[in-house]
């Protein structure tokens, strides 16, 4: 058991349990996701020739804990922790340990962990940044990366949210029922954001691409702490069904593919059916949310097996629900999307107009609009519309792809 790979499995899929049961016991994120590295160390030393213990997650604790309070005794007195031996055998206190964190222990200490994350005075990139280093154990430096900002300053961002998150003075005795259930919308939203920062990166960042299998997993964590809960299960599905077309999405040069011309032999049936079994069961529940419906959505293009027999009846209903559930302009764009299919750009037009005000700023937006001008014939504004789009584009490939509509706008311009 030389290769060390199986170690790094089990010290992440450990994590998220470990480090909030360490937190639960110093209160403090510095003294817990230190603790949490020398017990990641003392794994590394001892596990390749002595193997995984019963509990890693028991054992990542034990340990965990053994050195946090050694480092804390240190700055009165000069106390050693026992000897590498005697905590390479840690049988008998493995399995005292194990048998106290039952299932509930690990659901409030993962929950707290995700909440603290997801605080309300942290801004959503500092919540994001602050998840993907205490929940999930991502180097700031791949953070950095994956924000395109500079190592320090992405260190300087996650200790500013460590700072006030320890200044809020968060309370850390297992929630009640009551906060479990106010806590899991934030937790989800933070989920979704960083799986968003993955999906609208695409290609062309593999450090942020790399968050959306670090979002499903996170959501398929919560899933276990809350195997009835729809909501989780509808983020899941949704999560998964739009990730299995990360292969259809661009192509060799990096442009984008819009879904309606991707190759669906590319898309990921394996995610495509687990997304679908799950969406299933969470409607069986009959308490859809805003998660199960974009799911819902979703689903419907992953069965339709070519792009003209999307149900975009189905979807414009859909969007009208979740207009209902959770209205937004950017909900009532997608809907004029769909509405469009069905109705025809004219009516579609009018039908954006009302968004206009709310939306100037966003890209897709123009990008629909100038789409919709293009199909009227209105090739001036079209222009206009595609222009302002390419101004608010969050990456080189949304730029390149606007610009490809502008070209076939200019070549219909040139008489023949």
């Amino acid at each position: 058991m030389k290769d060390l790979a199986w170690i790094d499995l089990a010290l992440t899929a450990a994590r998220p349990q470990a480090m909030g049961a360490l937190l639960r016991y110093f209160r403090d994120l510095d003294t817990a996701e230190e603790a949490f590295q020398e017990a990641c160390l003392r794994a590394i030393r001892t596990w390749p020739d002595k193997g995984p213990p019963r509990d890693p997650t028991a054992w990542l604790i034990f340990v965990g804990r053994n050195s946090g309070v050694d480092q804390i005794r240190k700055t009165a007195r000069n106390t050693a922790l026992p000897d590498e031996k005697v905590l390479s055998d840690l049988s008998d206190a493995e399995a005292d340990m194990a048998e106290r964190l039952d299932s509930s222990h690990y659901r409030d200490d993962i929950l707290r962990l995700m909440f603290i994350c997801c605080h309300p005075d942290l801004p959503a990139t500092q919540q994001i940044a602050l998840a993907l280093r205490i929940v999930s154990g991502i180097s700031v430096a791949q953070i950095a990366r994956a924000f395109i900002v500079s190592e320090s300053a992405m260190e300087q961002r996650i200790t500013r949210a460590k700072a006030r998150v320890a200044k809020a003075g968060l309370p850390f005795e297992a929630p009640s029922a009551a906060e479990r259930a106010e806590r899991l919308p934030p937790v989800m939203a933070m989920i979704y954001l960083v799986f968003n920062e993955g999906y609208s990166a695409g290609m062309s960042n593999p450090d942020v691409a790399a968050l959306c299998e670090e979002a499903i997993r996170l959501a398929r964590l919560l899933q276990r702490i809350f195997p009835a809960e729809p909501e989780i299960m509808g983020l899941a599905a949704l999560m998964l069904l739009q990730h299995s077309r990360r292969e259809a999405r661009y192509d060799g040069e990096g442009q984008i593919i819009l879904l309606e011309d991707q190759d669906r032999s590319l898309w990921d049936r394996r995610q495509i059916d687990e997304a679908l079994a799950l969406l299933d069961k969470a409607i069986r529940h009959r308490k859809p949310g805003p998660y199960q419906v974009q799911a819902a959505i979703a689903a419907l293009h992953a069965r339709a097996v070519t792009a003209g027999e999307t149900d975009w009846k189905e979807i414009e209903l859909l969007y009208q629900l979740l207009e209902k559930l959770n209205p937004s302009p950017v909900v009532s764009l997608n809907r004029v999307v769909a509405f469009s299919k069905l109705r025809g750009p004219v009516e579609a037009l009018a039908m954006l107009e009302p968004l206009a005000d709310a939306l100037d700023g966003y890209f897709y937006f123009h990008g629909v609009r100038g789409a919709l001008l293009a199909q009227t014939g209105e090739t001036r504004e079209a222009r206009e519309a595609f222009g302002r789009a390419i101004s608010l584009a969050r990456s080189p490939a949304e730029a390149a792809h606007v610009r490809l509509e502008l070209d076939k706008l200019k070549e219909e311009a040139i008489p023949s």
